[in-house]
């Protein structure tokens, strides 16, 4: 859901202004101690398909192994020497070195490892940030803002969960523009939020389906937008420069800053967006000069904040891309899409660090070991987050869904 989509259910509504306000500062009363209850996710979305052999299962010597060298953490493995500083925080993070997926189309990839679900025209399936939402929302009543934010990038929707559960999505310096109706009086906002319950009210008592309840809800959830001080969990630009920096000056590193914030505001689910992994040419300079230094300040300034702050054993961090790339380097020097053989990274609350799950052959090819999927990686995190994975929603068309597509839980991550 786009601030634009957000905001043009906009109105008015003084009817519902003050209780609003009213209830939201009961509850901020004991915000506090219902954050630190309740668990979240922060999925780092590497957009494009990073060379997962290049960064964590690394191949040296061998003629698919490109020109980087492995280095110790202070887990149980070995990383890319470009991640230095990750490397001083992977007791807190573990690689799956044995996913071996179907998709190695950018648009099937993404949708796949999103939902667990193969695209499938007939029904549009909701991903990770609606499927979490829409499980914890109600144990956070505190909540005022979305609870499943999208910084600097789209995310997959709710599919047909139904729109209560899409994305809010916000820039990574967690601008939201619009929130002040510019020129309108208090009453005047009041009389028309007033009448536009009216003409919802009249909508929903005819039994129009679900959109109409739909926008009800996005409606409240606009007004509480408008009245909550929880909104300044999204001005990053609050944090002191020490801590900004700590993170990187760069779009991604903020968006990381304002993960953490949207955690400790008790957001049960934010994405964090990093594009430009399509690299099919000029990989190793590119990976080096560029990408690489970005994701490792972020990810490990991210971890290092979480746990210094008491958050990361209920927060659970997700590193995916749709796919990885082709062992074969071509003539650009570069690799192509690859899915039969990658990895994935998961830490944080519930989650066992420090460790690699599963192997690949010496030139990277193929899994050697029990191969995991989407399916497997999204019932992981969800069995880390308390939701159960025995979980069936239903489809617009009366389709029973299992959670996760019924994936298996990855043993290993999970004590």
């Amino acid at each position: 859901m786009s601030r634009r989509h957000f905001m043009k259910h906009m109105a008015g509504a003084s009817a519902m202004v003050a209780p609003a306000m009213m209830m939201g500062q009961s509850i901020r009363a004991h915000a506090a101690d219902l954050t630190s209850r309740g668990k979240s996710c922060i999925l780092l979305w590497m957009g494009g398909g990073p060379s997962t052999m290049d960064i964590w299962d690394l191949k040296p010597g061998q003629t698919t192994g490109g020109p980087f060298r492995p280095i110790s953490t202070a887990g149980d493995l070995q990383i890319t020497e470009h991640m230095p500083k990750t490397a001083k925080v992977m007791n807190n993070l573990s690689v799956v070195r044995s996913m071996s997926t179907r998709e190695a189309d950018h648009g099937r990839g993404r949708y796949y490892m999103h939902t667990g679900y193969v695209p499938n025209p007939n029904i549009e399936h909701p991903g990770y940030g609606s499927v979490i939402a829409h499980e914890l929302f109600d144990q956070r009543p505190y909540l005022e803002i979305p609870p499943f934010v999208s910084v600097g990038g789209g995310s997959v929707g709710p599919g047909f969960l139904g729109m209560t559960w899409a994305p809010f999505t916000v820039s990574s310096n967690g601008q939201v523009r619009n929130l002040k109706m510019q020129g309108m009086s208090d009453q005047t906002l009041g009389k028309r939020l007033e009448m536009l319950k009216l003409v919802e009210n009249g909508f929903i008592s005819q039994r129009r389906g679900p959109a109409a309840e739909d926008h009800a809800k996005i409606l409240n959830k606009t007004v509480n937008l408008m009245t909550s001080e929880q909104m300044k969990a999204f001005r990053v630009n609050e944090e002191p420069d020490a801590m900004k920096e700590m993170y990187g000056a760069n779009g991604f590193g903020q968006g990381c800053l304002l993960a953490r914030r949207l955690v400790e505001a008790g957001v049960p689910f934010i994405e964090v967006d990093l594009g430009g992994w399509d690299n099919h040419a000029n990989i190793f300079n590119t990976l080096s000069d560029n990408k690489l230094p970005v994701m490792d300040q972020a990810m490990s300034a991210l971890v290092t904040d979480l746990e210094q702050r008491g958050l990361l054993q209920d927060t659970t961090i997700v590193w995916m891309g749709e796919f990885s790339r082709t062992p074969r380097i071509n003539g650009n020097t570069g690799r192509d899409h690859w899915a039969r053989s990658w990895s994935t990274v998961v830490g944080g609350g519930g989650i066992n660090g420090g460790i690699a799950v599963g192997e690949t052959s010496a030139d990277g090819t193929r899994v050697e070991t029990e191969p995991y999927s989407a399916e497997d990686l999204m019932a992981t995190v969800c069995r880390a987050m308390g939701i159960s994975l025995e979980t069936t929603f239903t489809s617009k068309n009366g389709r029973p869904m299992k959670i996760a597509n019924g994936g298996k839980v990855i043993k290993e991550l999970v004590s």
